[in-house]
């Protein structure tokens, strides 16, 4: 049987982690270029996909805008409802379905640190891309694919150069992780994230009639203060970045694919 990569299984610490507002690395690094690179404005409609507990749709709800949640995970969805406001509409569903979804109706979309938990990823972008109104706003936050791959890549110190590196032992090759959301415990409760390198990022926006007119590459907001190593430390976060934002632009019609 196929292991589900939702969260609903571990939706209590999931919501734990993550909470009202996001975790630290939401609230200080990602939630801020998600909202920067969207540039909604009171009165639009965003839809949210793989939205969990609402954190990005409160963010926006907040600020005049319409939104709409969906998630396959009913438990984190029934804790976004709780938290609400009333006004944001969420949906149960997987996100490689969403034809449910009205045509041409928004007029951007967001999917926030949660693309590495679904394949295939073309069903997704497809699903997005007959949702937006054409000139609609794609906004992809992911980890970032060349340093951040799960047990592939690693921070390492070289006490010679006394220098922090980061370490990357695989790149092109997709494959599946599983991924431990206990960690510590003796269960055995997992998910999987499934790495891609950028090109099949690009590819499948592009195949979905989704073009590409900005990537920013987020650096950690920690700091080092103290210790012989804190100097490198802080180079080391101000050079690697983390995660990735990625915006793509709805076109008229998809365009002819070469891959």
């Amino acid at each position: 049987m196929a292991k589900q990569t939702d969260w609903g299984d571990v939706a209590g610490w999931y919501d734990q982690l993550v909470g009202e507002t996001g975790s630290e690395y939401h609230r200080e690094v990602v939630l801020p270029g998600v909202l920067r690179l969207l540039a909604a404005q009171p009165g639009q409609k965003v839809l949210d996909v793989a939205c969990g507990q609402g954190v990005l749709c409160r963010l926006l709800a907040d600020k005049g805008v319409e939104c709409t949640g969906v998630d396959g995970a009913r438990s984190l969805i029934d804790a976004a409802r709780e938290r609400g406001p009333a006004s944001i509409r969420y949906h149960v569903a997987d996100a490689k379905e969403l034809s449910f979804l009205p045509e041409n109706h928004h007029n951007a979309a967001a999917c926030v640190l949660a693309i590495q938990n679904i394949n295939p990823i073309a069903p997704v972008f497809a699903g997005v891309a007959r949702s937006l109104l054409p000139g609609g706003r794609f906004v992809l936050a992911m980890m970032h694919p060349h340093f951040r791959g799960p047990k592939e890549t690693h921070w390492g110190w070289d006490e010679k150069e006394a220098v922090q590196y980061r370490r990357v032992d695989r790149y092109l090759l997709p494959r599946k992780i599983p991924i431990v959301t206990h960690p510590g415990q003796s269960h055995d409760q997992y998910t999987w994230s499934f790495h891609k390198p950028l090109e099949h990022y690009v590819k499948a926006l592009r195949n979905a009639g989704l073009l590409i007119d900005s990537i920013e590459e987020w650096a950690s907001h920690k700091k080092s203060t103290s210790g012989p190593k804190a100097r490198a430390e802080n180079i080391a976060r101000e050079e690697i970045p983390m995660f990735m934002g990625i915006r793509a632009i709805k076109v008229a019609a998809a365009p002819p694919s070469n891959a």
